[in-house]
């Protein structure tokens, strides 16, 4: 591990992204809260203000050593705000990261890729990524001959981009699949505190020495930005946001963390997790067990043993539930009441598509009978208890839906 030299309040430490061989940050700056808009909006509408604090934030960031920039074309106004910010702003070492979803026609792959380099107001991005392989198609889209892949390629040849990875919310197995073609230097992925299943997909990464970044742990790892109260006594001394920024980092294989800030003062808690990196582990160990230690008081050892052995997945579930997440969802609440987190996700089951999977437990007692859910959870040890749970969540979570934002 190197560290930066001569930020103001701590000093960014970087790990090799991979066989990138670039010295990435451990904090990066998501480019996803800080937009105006989630619509591509005329480049008069741009509030002026807005983009003010857009440009202090990346300033604040080049300052204290997060010099990743890492952005996306379907972030709506985000690759545009920020092309006019870097025009301003000096930064040796930065490295500018955008994503571009697969298509099936490569021909309007490559159109995107040229309107986000555009609208970044540059003649090479440092990574792209491909922008949620989350199915088999997009895989397929990607890697085919004449796919998307293809163009990249191009590109790479000519000097407009540099790194290839991808971007996933996909099943594990499928990302493992396409890390293992080989075709890509870095992953964006989920993988925090209350979020592992992951593990073989960054054991797959370090063995084909690829950069790994990880995506907004604060927000998707737990709406950490608005902690419960009990979760917030768990991770004492630690904010939560703190503790799961120096649990992520405690693992070798992750380089870097995204950090989503809408105005500079968001960078403060996550500069004051790093401040803490080199007395991490006792304070990692002390408060995971105490957060363990809650989980089995609250749900029970039987419980927390067994609750995801023998759950159909949601395509083969009636209503089309989504039982592991919401039994997920449900273990979250239960032991460190994360409400606010739990609420969201459950609204968002159901207008996800590909990005978020199923629906929740609404249609329960309407469309769908208790008899029939029985019927598909003959496996589970717990078929006779997951109905009322699924009720529990509907009653307490159920009435609200949003719509999907993009990197959800």
């Amino acid at each position: 591990m190197t560290r930066n030299k001569g930020f103001k309040n701590c000093s960014i430490p970087c790990r090799r992204f991979g066989r990138t061989e670039i010295q990435m940050p451990v904090l990066s700056l998501g480019g996803m809260r800080f937009q105006q808009s989630w619509k591509d909006l005329d480049p008069k509408e741009i509030n002026q203000k807005q983009q003010d604090i857009l440009k202090k934030t990346i300033h604040q960031a080049a300052q204290e050593g997060l010099h990743h920039i890492e952005t996306a074309r379907h972030y709506g106004t985000s690759e545009l705000q920020i092309g006019w910010a870097l025009e301003q702003i000096d930064d040796p070492k930065r490295i500018l990261q955008t994503k571009i979803p697969p298509n099936n026609d490569s021909s309007i792959f490559e159109q995107e890729l040229e309107l986000s380099l555009s609208k970044l107001g540059t003649k090479k991005v440092d990574l792209l990524a491909i922008h949620g392989i989350n199915l088999p198609e997009h895989l397929d889209m990607a890697i085919r001959p004449n796919g998307c892949l293809e163009i990249v390629r191009r590109w790479q040849k000519e000097g407009l981009v540099g790194h290839i990875g991808f971007s996933t919310h996909a099943k594990t197995d499928l990302i493992i699949k396409t890390i293992e073609t080989g075709f890509f230097d870095y992953v964006n992925l989920h993988w925090y505190f209350i979020r592992q299943e992951n593990e073989q997909a960054l054991k797959a990464a370090k063995e084909n020495d690829m950069g790994v970044f990880i995506i907004s742990p604060t927000d998707k790892g737990g709406h950490l930005h608005t902690p419960s109260s009990k979760l917030l006594e768990l991770c004492s001394p630690l904010h939560p946001i703190e503790f799961n920024d120096l649990f992520c980092l405690s693992d070798k294989r992750i380089h870097t963390l995204s950090v989503g800030a809408s105005k500079p003062e968001d960078l403060e808690i996550h500069l004051h997790a790093i401040s803490k990196l080199d007395n991490k582990q006792t304070l990692i160990d002390t408060i995971q067990k105490r957060l363990i230690d809650a989980s089995y008081k609250s749900l029970g050892e039987s419980w927390l043993t067994t609750w995801n052995i023998g759950l159909p997945s949601w395509d083969q579930t009636p209503g089309e539930i989504n039982i592991p997440t919401l039994l997920w969802l449900n273990n979250l609440l239960e032991a460190w009441d994360m409400e606010s987190f739990a609420k969201d996700r459950y609204g968002l089951l159901g207008r996800g598509g590909h990005w978020f999977p199923g629906s929740n437990a609404d249609c329960l007692d309407c469309e769908v009978s208790e008899d029939d859910l029985k019927k598909v959870l003959i496996n589970s040890p717990w078929s006779s208890e997951i109905p009322f749970v699924l009720r529990k969540l509907k009653d307490r979570l159920g009435g609200e839906r949003r719509d999907r934002l993009w990197g959800v």
